[in-house]
């Protein structure tokens, strides 16, 4: 059996390989998506205080660090049963929709976007962001630093640093926002929303307007039905702070909605000996297998399966281009794994006019940011929606508040079924007995994880019971004294 391994692959968040197993005839047999990396946060958490846990948290990644801290600080509010003051909530919403902003303008124009701004077959030296910056020209590239530097100074102000944010604590936050400041981040608002517009624009033009691409979106590569979650609010609209976890079929048929505190009556997880990396899936309906349909349990959550589990977008602009989404791909739900990277885009545009509702409230500035917890302490549940997917964390503590356990779910770690699953199907599509195998179809088969944007260093937090560990132990002339092996 021939062995075909992309190690590593590229443009993503963490480390991982792909390996490919062909039958005799040539055609793919298998594949497994690999994940080497372990992050024991769920361990080395407990027995410390749950306030500290949201900026232990937030050193999971230093991608997506804003939305461990408001999970962490959702979760050390339900431990104590405080309901923080709605200033509070605007605040740190606030934050985080500044921070949905700089993130999924990275992923686009840095990991996903080269695929298609330089096309999937072009050469490994430009496929990447210099070329596009090359391409596209250095006005674009300025924008789009722009607009990163605000959402980071948005952070800065709300969050108290530009990476790894402090402020949210149980009740609230440690501070408000003063009207200059406030104005600066209206004022950035402003230009977000311009630049959301314009990457769309943009997104119309390189990618709907090349039928190659339309083409390649719409192939069986990159299709599997399956089912699909995403927080909504109470009009079921996209929320990425607040709310509850819609769940839909492969039909687009809602199964119901859970709270925070109901997740384990909806989703289980599973491991395998092969990867660090949890496998949930949807509790009601069954582990089938890697396989997607009706009857399998497997579920994606990412901004296409958060569009899929709405009914709409909660700001105009957004809905306009929710509705033009769908028009054009045939009604919901959409199955085309690759249209994830055009609702990532119009998630940028709701964050964007999300942050200007925000900043333009009048009870922004208030000083009411805070309620002091007063009952003891036991369990909680946070749930926010990252932008690789739902995120949630599990704390249960002792009545001093000290962490006796945690579970984190994390965004990428719901999508590990189906991006293991669109790995093969894509290969299964491009690699056939006697096909010349470049480099530039091995990067067809990654762009099936890559429309999920995974972070694989959030993502791996459990073992499966067995560490695999090689210790060798040399002696100064750099000879090999003795090796002590564990599981391996």
């Amino acid at each position: 059996m021939e062995r075909i391994t992309i190690d590593p692959i590229t443009r993503l968040e963490g480390h991982g390989k792909i390996e490919i197993f062909l039958d005799e005839k040539g055609d793919v047999a298998n594949t497994y998506f690999q994940i080497p990396e372990l992050r024991g946060f769920e361990r080395f958490c407990v027995g410390r205080p749950v306030e500290d846990i949201p900026i232990i948290t937030n050193r999971i990644c230093g991608v997506c660090p804003e939305a461990h801290h408001l999970a962490g600080a959702k979760a050390a509010d339900a431990v104590y049963n405080v309901d923080p003051p709605r200033t509070a909530k605007m605040l740190r919403e606030l934050m985080y929709s500044a921070f949905f902003v700089t993130d999924h303008a990275t992923h686009f124009y840095a990991l996903g976007g080269p695929d298609f701004v330089m096309g999937p077959d072009a050469p490994v030296s430009e496929r990447n962001i210099l070329g596009v910056i090359h391409k596209v020209g250095l006005d674009i590239a300025g924008k789009v630093i722009q607009a990163r530097k605000a959402g980071h100074t948005v952070i800065e102000i709300i969050g108290g640093r530009k990476v790894h944010p402090c402020t949210a604590i149980p009740g609230g936050l440690t501070r408000g926002i003063n009207e200059d400041e406030r104005q600066q981040i209206e004022e950035m608002g402003r230009f977000a929303v311009e630049f959301a517009q314009f990457s769309l624009q943009l997104f119309s033009d390189i990618v709907l307007g090349n039928q190659a691409y339309v083409d390649l979106i719409l192939s069986d590569a990159y299709t599997i039905p399956m089912h699909y979650i995403g927080l909504v609010d109470e009009n079921n609209k996209v929320n990425f702070y607040d709310g509850k976890v819609s769940v839909v079929d492969p039909e687009g048929k809602r199964l119901g909605k859970y709270a925070p505190n109901e997740y384990t009556d909806w989703i289980a997880e599973r491991v395998e000996p092969w990867s660090y990396l949890k496998f949930p899936y949807l509790k009601k309906v069954g582990w089938k297998g890697f396989v997607g349909g009706m009857d399998s349990g497997v579920y994606s959550a990412t901004p296409l399966s958060r569009l899929n589990a709405s009914d709409g977008m909660a700001t105009p602009r957004a809905q306009e281009e929710y509705e033009k989404m769908f028009e054009t791909l045939g009604g919901k739900p959409v199955h085309q794994q690759l249209a994830t990277h055009w609702a990532r885009l119009i998630e940028l545009l709701y964050a964007a006019e999300r942050w200007m509702e925000l900043v333009t409230d009048p009870e922004i500035t208030s000083d009411n940011f805070h309620t002091v917890p007063t009952e003891i302490p036991s369990e909680g549940v946070g749930i926010v929606e990252a932008p690789r997917g739902t995120l949630t964390h599990h704390y249960w503590t002792d009545e001093r508040g000290v962490i006796t356990k945690m579970n984190l779910v994390v965004g990428t770690t719901n999508n590990y079924a189906p991006i293991s699953m669109s790995i093969k199907k894509a290969a299964q599509n491009f690699i056939k007995s006697g096909t010349v195998i470049t480099e530039g179809l091995l990067n067809r088969v990654e762009m099936a994880f890559r429309s999920y944007d995974p972070c694989f260093g959030c993502a791996t937090h459990s073992l499966p019971g067995q560490m695999p560990l090689e210790l060798k132990i040399t002696a100064a002339d750099g000879k090999t004294v003795n090796v002590l092996r564990q599981y391996c």
